[in-house]
């Protein structure tokens, strides 16, 4: 038998993954907005549009950063969308950066916050997200956490 911790690690993992594969695949879809201004003026004009909404930050002492999360956590929440707490913001430059070369880091934003569009997308890595998301506020981790790691 596989001890429990094992089992929540395996799921962290692979639904660090996932996401990883899904950010990518959204962002070369076009339905990926990237930026805490941008994503909470999307979220403000068509949240209908919106299918997860990821916050990524490594340094936690960055109060102006918590504040910005902690409005956009709620009104997610109370939309009833998929959120996730990320570290790993390295990652998050290696994947996304990589997709679209052309572009200089300025233009790639602040990938602080992201979100995912696109509702019809049948993507099987956003279900595996979604049910990572469901099953932590199971778990009572009403914001799920991921650590992506850097390769």
């Amino acid at each position: 038998m596989i001890p429990e911790e094992n089992l929540e690690e395996n799921r962290m993992q692979s639904a660090g993954l996932a996401l990883e594969e899904l950010l990518v695949t959204a962002q070369k879809q076009d339905c990926l907005t990237v930026g805490i201004y941008e994503s909470a003026k999307l979220l403000n004009t068509d949240p209908d549009s919106v299918v997860l909404c990821v916050l990524a930050a490594d340094d936690a002492d960055d109060v102006a950063l918590q504040i910005h999360f902690t409005l956009l956590q709620s009104f997610c929440c109370d939309s009833g969308l998929n959120i996730l707490r990320v570290s790993g913001v390295q990652r998050l430059q290696q994947l996304l950066c990589a997709v679209d070369a052309n572009r200089n880091q300025e233009e790639h934003g602040d990938l602080h916050c992201m979100l995912v569009t696109n509702p019809q997308a049948d993507h099987c890595r956003l279900q595996e997200v979604g049910t990572y998301c469901r099953e932590s506020r199971r778990l009572d981790q009403w914001v799920p956490e991921l650590v992506l790691q850097e390769r």
